[in-house]
């Protein structure tokens, strides 16, 4: 057996590999879970100000819900030649980019005047975001084996539940903020955003495109890491009679029923999350900032339930059935918020987000497990792109039903049909290609990478 430089041969066969990880997830997971939650915040800060762009603008419902849809255009138009990009450029290069120009996009939103600017710098702001989420899974698969992905996508999407938790009782105080002719709403834009430019200079400091790159890692944890996703990949290739094609791979039905599913989750996030805080204001005489606490309070609960349903699919092995449990968890919560009054449907879009976050978070592991390395990022990212089109659908939809009936009430039965037809859908979603064998364990892995083909395994 052929050991890596500095590993003695009594040495545990996977604890350099192991360590390794472990100093990848200690070291990028805090910055990634930082990005996410200031992302996120300048996504979703427009739910916090609708009746302020409504007092101080003009813009009703309708043009509410068309412009906060229309950062999911710009966003899916730019998804893939973003995360192509990237590629080329390398993560550090093009993720401390999209984190300027969004923060840029975001800091102008303070200067909308009407709803023709309102619908334009939300589309930029979309496109300049473009490639940000798929890219950080991107990352993963060059610096993290298979074993490890799933627990790191998890920490990292804790991010948007954190967000959604802090971005509430945030925007609410900066609303109260006045001065230089510039009201609260104002202030929210341009502190928010600007928040996003000052963190791009430190991703550009931390970040390294490579494993090779890291000074972090010694030279065995280097090796280990590069050869041990390099197996994954050439067994993955092994298990392919035909060099699979992009092409391919886009038409390829499995690839569809990801981008319906990862739709069907979308939809009822963003329903809520546009939705959420005029739904409250109905509970009573509020002010911004009690909006903004009690906005909290369904993010806090589905943070809990993201790790709770994160441990029992990795201890009862069925990925498909527990996306399938949260999508109908879904579905009966966005259900019950139609039956009762306004303290009623708050309840119930609190236990509806027990079910569509930690969704979200279930279902990653499935599409990356299915899709060959070497056009991952380019698929993830149409998935992403295709899927997050439900925050277009959704708050237009809504926004449309308000203006013309007084009622958001068919919206949300259309949410909870649609995410028990996605429950149905995902037991038809493969979570490896046809033929591909079992995934080895980190123990397996480091077996694998530690040995040469002249070599037998230990």
């Amino acid at each position: 057996m052929n050991n890596v430089p500095g590993t003695s041969a009594g040495a545990a066969p996977d604890s350099t590999l192991a360590r390794a990880a472990a100093k990848v997830k200690r070291h990028v997971l805090p910055l990634f879970v930082v990005m996410f939650i200031v992302n996120y915040i300048d996504r979703v800060n427009i739910g916090f100000v609708r009746t302020h762009l409504q007092t101080d603008l003009g813009i009703g419902a309708a043009a509410y819900g068309l412009g906060a849809g229309l950062f999911f255009v710009g966003y899916a138009l730019f998804e893939v030649p973003s995360n192509m990009l990237l590629q080329r450029f390398g993560a550090r290069a093009w993720l401390t980019r999209i984190m300027f120009t969004w923060g840029a996009a975001a800091m102008a939103m303070a200067f909308v005047r009407g709803e023709t600017s309102f619908y334009v710098l939300r589309f930029i702001l979309g496109a300049a975001e473009a490639g940000f989420f798929p890219g950080i899974i991107y990352y993963f698969t060059q610096w993290l084996p298979s074993t490890e992905r799933g627990k790191a996508m998890a920490i990292f999407l804790s991010g948007s539940a954190i967000a959604s938790v802090i971005s509430g009782p945030v925007s609410g105080a900066l609303l109260s903020v006045e001065g230089l002719s510039l009201h609260g709403w104002q202030w929210m834009f341009l502190i928010e955003g600007f928040a996003s430019i000052v963190l791009c200079g430190f991703v550009w400091f931390w970040l390294q495109s490579h494993p090779r790159e890291a000074k972090w890692l010694s030279d065995e944890e280097k090796a280990a890491l590069t050869q041990a996703i390099d197996a994954e990949q050439r067994a993955r290739e092994a298990a392919q009679t035909v060099r699979p094609s992009m092409f391919k791979l886009l038409a390829d039905r499995q690839i569809m029923l990801f981008c319906f599913i990862y739709f069907s989750i979308a939809l009822t996030i963003y329903g809520a999350t546009f939705w959420l805080p005029s739904m409250i204001k109905k509970m009573g005489s509020l002010s911004d900032f009690q909006v903004g606490l009690f906005n909290s309070v369904p993010w806090i609960i589905s943070i809990v339930a993201m790790y709770g349903f994160a441990a029992l699919a990795a201890r009862f092995k069925h990925q498909q059935a527990w996306v399938a449990v949260t999508l109908v968890i879904a579905a009966f919560g966005m259900f019950m918020s139609t039956t009762g009054g306004p303290i009623f449907a708050f309840i119930a879009i609190c236990f509806a987000a027990i079910g569509f976050k930690a969704a979200s978070a279930l279902f990653w592991p499935i599409p990356q497990g299915y899709l060959d390395a070497r056009i991952a990022a380019a698929v993830i990212a149409l998935i992403n792109s295709i899927g997050n089109l439900g925050g277009f659908v959704a708050p237009a939809t809504f926004g449309f039903l308000e203006q013309t009936t007084g009622s958001i009430q068919g919206g949300l039965y259309g949410l909870a049909a649609t995410s028990l037809l996605a429950a149905v859908v995902i037991f038809f979603a493969r979570t490896t290609p046809r033929g591909e064998p079992r995934r080895p364990s980190l123990a397996e892995s480091a077996n694998t990478v530690l040995s040469t083909p002249s070599s037998p395994k230990p």
